[in-house]
């Protein structure tokens, strides 16, 4: 099972319409409701015609030192995507703010991290707009 990651705590996961690995995913049509699962090594600047109609997309965190999903998120964004988008696997309650920042509406994590770090953890860094260190600064 997994626990999906919002600014208001901890959910169940309420997405049942399963992911479609972004190799498998047709350049040549649209994503027509589909959720794509992506991979922290994919070049996000190859997925611009693809975008239209995907619902989700779902990045990857194969390590809680990788971040290659925030900058993936981060040009997802930038290239117009406006649709649901979830960082997935090992990303840690410090780095919730972050992936709020670079542009991802939700986590999913695993029920054991969320045994090791529980919601109120999570909740503590749900004001990432608010105490970014540009913000401690100015204040």
């Amino acid at each position: 099972m997994s626990v999906i990651v919002t600014d208001t705590g901890f959910a169940a996961d309420d997405w049942d319409a399963g992911y479609t690995l972004i190799q498998n995913h047709p350049s040549d049509e649209a994503g027509r409701g589909l959720a794509l699962d992506l991979p922290s090594d994919t070049d996000p600047t190859q997925l611009a015609d693809k975008l239209d109609g995907v619902a989700m997309i779902r990045v990857d965190f194969p390590s809680f030192a990788d971040g290659r999903g925030f900058t993936i998120a981060r040009h997802l964004r930038r290239l117009g995507y406006d649709g649901r988008l979830r960082a997935k696997g090992h990303v840690i309650a410090d780095q919730y703010a972050m992936a709020r920042r670079s542009g991802f509406d939700e986590v999913e994590i695993d029920d054991d991290l969320a045994a090791r770090q529980p919601e109120a953890q999570w909740r503590a860094r749900a004001d990432w707009q608010a105490h970014s260190y540009q913000n401690r600064l100015r204040g």
